[in-house]
């Protein structure tokens, strides 16, 4: 079983689990603590993310910065992604990311994003398993607490067998 799969299954229904969990993921993801984003509520089919209005969040006008944005999106689908994919078995990682901006937020922004079970299974698992690679695109929406659209991002996944991942170019 995917370890990071039991930490979640603890903090679905626990309060301090769920701290417990952010405070790992900002270790374990260190890029992402000075931006305090955290995991506030789990459920079965997935994930809702919320990075606060604080200053290492905001750009030059005071709104949420458009990085930030794209870090938050990025971290839903592929949180959501390893907790449905084994990282043993596949390599998980990011091809590409496209935003589309729609209003500056100017509070806390939430992410909820999860793969439906149907999808999991016929549009990633089943061709993993017979392809081994597959580029997978996912569609993420942030909104600020008074619910505004804040962007839309266009995530861009390759999935793949250890087995097929090369990491030395050839000579």
């Amino acid at each position: 079983m995917n370890p990071l799969v039991k930490y979640f299954q603890k903090a679905k229904s626990s309060t301090f689990q769920r701290w417990k969990l952010n405070l790992i993921l900002w270790r374990m993801v260190p890029f992402n603590s000075p931006h305090k984003i955290k995991i506030i509520e789990i459920v079965d089919d997935g994930l809702t993310l919320e990075a606060p209005y604080i200053r290492s969040n905001q750009n030059h006008i005071k709104g949420i910065h458009a990085c930030l944005l794209a870090t938050i999106c990025e971290y839903a689908v592929g949180l959501n992604l390893m907790l449905n994919i084994s990282p043993k078995e596949y390599r998980i990682i990011l091809k590409s990311i496209n935003m589309v901006y729609h209003y500056q937020a100017k509070t806390a922004v939430r992410i909820k994003w999860g793969i439906p079970k149907e999808m999991l299974e016929n549009e990633i698992l089943q061709p993993l398993k017979s392809e081994g690679v597959i580029f997978k695109e996912f569609i993420a929406e942030v909104h600020d607490l008074n619910n505004n659209h804040i962007c839309t991002a266009t995530v861009n996944w390759q999935l793949k067998e250890w087995k097929n991942v090369k990491t030395k170019t050839a000579t």
